[in-house]
């Protein structure tokens, strides 16, 4: 689902969007987890069983994880990176688009960026920043 989101739209979102991260998170941890089992089956046993039995895991939480993904982004936000925690969510200033920006540990939208500027570009909000539709 694609919207803009003002400052406060995006901040009123933004408990269920970290439940949802948290969510996602977890199961890429999980996924990594299984990766390690993986590697490690393959040299420490000689059971084809307990490799394929990991690898159908593996097969599985990586299909939670993209799921858990698309139901985080049907919020309206962007992931950017699980694994550094950052999400965007597409917002207007001045009529141009630009990326409301938060970082995993973040309790609010304190952060915008242009669209062609990653994390690196993050500008404070300021609170002449209502334009921010």
């Amino acid at each position: 689902m694609f919207m803009y989101f003002t400052t406060n739209k995006a901040n009123e979102a933004l408990p269920d969007v970290i439940k949802k991260f948290e969510y996602a998170l977890a199961k890429k941890n999980e996924v990594t987890k299984i990766e390690q089992q993986l590697q490690l089956s393959l040299s420490t046993t000689d059971s084809f069983e307990e490799y394929v039995t990991l690898k159908q895991k593996l097969n599985s939480t990586i299909t939670k994880f993209y799921e858990s993904v698309e139901i985080l982004e049907n919020t309206g936000v962007v992931v950017k990176s699980i694994e550094q925690g950052l999400l965007d969510f597409p917002s207007k200033r001045f009529n141009e688009e630009v990326w409301l920006c938060w970082k995993y540990g973040e309790t609010e939208i304190r952060f915008w960026h242009d669209k062609d500027s990653g994390f690196m570009g993050r500008k404070p909000i300021e609170v002449s920043d209502e334009s921010l539709v």
